[in-house]
């Protein structure tokens, strides 16, 4: 099983002056491939694959001022370019917007492959190189288990980082459990569980807002391009780090009790994106109205530092490490809105509502606790039965229509 180990490293200058070199070049290869590949497709509609950039990769190291991409290894150029085919190959699906071209001042990275680097008594020597990399080891890799492939990255702090990426076969599954754990994401509780416990959401960037806005406001007034601006710009990159690193420090360390403790864990599937923008209307001109996303000026930046969407990633593959069942249920299920005493829908459910009574039954709910009730039953009906769980007044094509009689409402009341 594959598993990526990060490290802080400390380059001495003639490594820093190397892989600065290393990844302005494999920035200079990526932006100019992504720009062959626009013109041939406005031009004349031809898609361009990954052999055609790599050959004209090679065109480009002949001319005389490109003559300095013979200076640096050819690997993480020829990495560069397989990443911006599987871009393409995410765009043409639908599976991402079309490819940007990448920027200068938000640091870089180079791949290197077993080809470009050497792997010895605990060291790590990149290709061009004649000095192992300065590695702060914060925790040793697994025994037997060698990288096979290394990824340096420069962050916008001015931070170096290294990841190591090896086949682990040390990683054994945790002993079985007998409990099922349902999960209702939220803004003023980080989690509401089936347990009738909450998680407070920590609010990293709240915590750091102030510190934030006087970094910004310092960068705002300096010269542009002066050195005391790229001073003023690494201390707001540092800020933004240290909101970063807590918030996946704090996720981490949720997820990985989470599924220590739990044998199935039960999410509800979210379109966090849509959640995030909401369309909106924007005139252009007296006879043309567009139509775009816009920002969500109430809850966009409460979601967003919430990071529902790298809380359900950490438990989807932590499970799929330690041998624990993870579902993710519709996203269209109505958990906050059930009874999960009687299975009574209530029509309108405004947010600022946190406790209510059912109308049908008058149990009295928690909205977070009964969310992750309904959750909880819903995903382990859908992996019994395979019920269906949408809500009747949304009707979609291909849903699953294997149900049994009674499966969903008996595991309501049973949970």
């Amino acid at each position: 099983m594959e598993q990526a180990f990060r490290y802080r490293f400390y380059p001495t200058p003639e490594q820093e002056i190397l892989l600065r070199k290393t990844m302005g070049c494999a920035r200079l290869v990526y932006n100019r491939a992504l720009a062959a590949r626009t013109e041939a497709w406005y031009s004349s509609q031809e898609k361009i694959d990954y052999l055609k950039t790599s050959s004209l990769l090679t065109e480009w190291k002949k001319q005389e001022d490109l003559q300095f991409l013979n200076e640096v290894s050819s690997v993480p150029l020829q990495q560069g370019l397989r990443h911006l085919q599987k871009a393409f190959a995410n765009f043409w699906a639908g599976r991402a917007k079309y490819p940007n071209f990448k920027k200068k001042h938000n640091g870089g990275s180079a791949e290197f492959t077993k080809a470009a680097f050497r792997w010895k008594d605990g060291q790590v020597w990149l290709a061009k190189s004649t000095v192992a990399l300065p590695i702060r080891w914060s925790r040793e890799l697994p025994d037997g288990c060698e990288p096979s492939t290394i990824t340096v990255k420069l962050e916008p702090s001015g931070r170096w980082h290294v990841s190591l990426l090896l086949d682990n076969q040390t990683i054994r599954t945790l002993p079985k459990s007998d409990k099922v754990i349902g999960l209702d994401v939220g803004i003023t509780s980080l989690i509401g569980t089936s347990n009738g416990d909450k998680i407070a959401n920590p609010k990293h960037f709240r915590r750091l807002r102030s510190k934030l806005k006087k970094a910004q406001k310092s960068l705002s007034r300096k010269q542009k391009g002066s050195n005391n601006r790229e001073k003023a710009r690494c201390k707001v990159a540092i800020v933004h780090a240290q909101i970063t690193d807590s918030r996946k420090d704090f996720l981490h360390k949720l997820t990985t009790q989470l599924v220590r403790e739990n044998q199935t864990i039960v999410v509800e599937g979210l379109a966090i994106k849509n959640m995030v923008s909401q369309p909106g209307l924007v005139v252009s001109t007296k006879r043309d109205w567009r139509t775009r996303r816009v920002k969500n000026q109430k809850l966009a930046l409460a979601i967003s530092d919430a990071s529902w969407g790298e809380l359900i990633r950490q438990l989807a593959y932590k499970c799929q490490w330690y041998g624990r069942t993870f579902i993710k249920i519709d996203r269209w299920f109505p958990s906050s809105k059930r009874c999960g005493n009687c299975g009574y829908i209530v029509e309108k459910f405004p947010l600022n509502i946190r406790e209510w009574n059912c109308p049908k039954c008058g149990t009295k709910h928690d909205r977070d606790i009964n969310a992750s009730k309904n959750i909880l039953a819903a995903g382990l009906a859908v992996a019994v039965c395979g019920a269906n769980i949408r809500p009747d007044n949304l009707e979609v094509k291909r849903q699953l229509r294997k149900t049994r009689k009674g499966c969903y409402r008996n595991l309501i009341r049973e949970y």
